[in-house]
């Protein structure tokens, strides 16, 4: 990931690794699980990773978990006949626009666009029943083209597969980052562009229905959520694990020194000093968090940015519950484009 791009960490996995990392998880996380892989990029084009792709599934399939996977897409449909062997939860690939938009930002070390390569493998693992996640990182110099995205898609029939569902991320400062920072939206103003396009392309919300904090909750359930008294995985229900045999919090943390919490290769080591204390976070502990009226709406935020913000997981990473709840309530209750789209879905499945 992009806020990773600072860290020096070099090396490929070998069996060994998978193999001790598999008698971790069986030993030590004995609630229901799945296996999200993730990288770098997971599904490299070279024999060592289809081998060890392979070899991970097996292994997997030994102990009868579910995999995800986070990838770019570009080799996705070579990998699918290694990936049908695999109980798949979902592949998360990323597009960051329509052909001309995506191309200028992803593309490979030899300049070689990727968007057709992309699409290629998602239309390949929907026809194999393979479900996707496709995320849309978004930025000022790509979200105008969200619409454009949202009518290819819908288009292509992606948005009435069952198979199929949707995500917009945004990069945002952590750790590491893109060195132009201005591009980067901070979480209100991003849905104020989204909500703005929506309210100008209704039918983006058969691509994506943003959660505008609970209001599509409350727009699609007719009742509150449960409270939310922690918004972190990490150490909790979330653990993440390298190549070397490190052991972090969460994904956020991958990579960066002095923030694992323990290994799993070549030995098995915890500081169980630091998990506790990412396993008490929440916004009881938090000091901002106990005097909120909207905590258990906002959960305390991210333990990852709230540390790189003020070096401190105990303190609060603080998400625009108002802000976000007043534009998701207009568009869903007061502007009705919720019903809209329930509409637009009704009069797509009848032709």
């Amino acid at each position: 990931y992009c806020y990773q791009s600072g860290y020096d960490n070099k090396g490929t996995v070998t069996p060994e690794v998978i193999d001790a990392f598999f008698s971790y998880i069986n030993t030590h996380i004995t609630k229901p699980k799945y296996i999200t892989l993730f990288g770098g990029e997971p599904l490299l084009d070279s024999p060592h990773a289809r081998k060890i792709i392979s070899y991970f599934i097996e292994k997997a399939n030994q102990h009868s978990l579910h995999l995800a996977i986070v990838t770019n897409g570009y080799t996705l449909s070579s990998y699918i006949d290694i990936l049908k062997k695999a109980t798949i939860r979902e592949i998360q690939v990323t597009l960051d626009g329509t052909e001309d938009v995506h191309n200028s930002r992803r593309f490979t070390k030899t300049k070689t666009p990727t968007f057709d390569a992309i699409v290629t493998g998602i239309d390949t693992a929907l026809k194999h029943n393979i479900p996707i996640n496709l995320r849309v990182v978004v930025d000022a110099q790509n979200i105008n083209d969200l619409p454009n995205l949202a009518q290819f898609a819908i288009d292509k029939g992606w948005t009435n597969n069952p198979l199929f569902k949707t995500q917009i991320g945004r990069n945002y400062e952590l750790h590491y980052c893109q060195a132009d920072n201005a591009k980067l939206y901070d979480r209100a103003s991003l849905y104020e562009k989204i909500y703005e396009l929506i309210i100008q392309h209704p039918y983006i919300l058969q691509f994506h229905k943003p959660a505008f904090s609970i209001s599509k909750f409350l727009f699609e359930q007719g009742a509150m959520p449960n409270p939310l008294f922690d918004a972190c995985p990490g150490c909790k229900t979330e653990w993440a694990f390298d190549y070397t045999g490190k052991i972090y919090p969460c994904t956020a943390m991958v990579g960066k020194n002095g923030e694992e919490v323990g290994t799993y290769y070549p030995t098995v080591s915890l500081n169980t000093t630091v998990i506790e204390e990412w396993e008490k976070r929440d916004v009881t502990y938090i000091p901002q968090c106990q005097q909120c009226s909207l905590s258990l709406v906002c959960g305390g935020g991210c333990a990852a940015v709230a540390k790189n913000k003020h070096g401190n997981i105990l303190q609060s990473d603080c998400r625009p519950v108002d802000t976000l709840l007043s534009m998701g309530i207009s568009l869903y209750f007061e502007k009705e484009i919720g019903n809209y789209h329930a509409k637009s879905c009704n009069n797509q499945k009848s032709i």
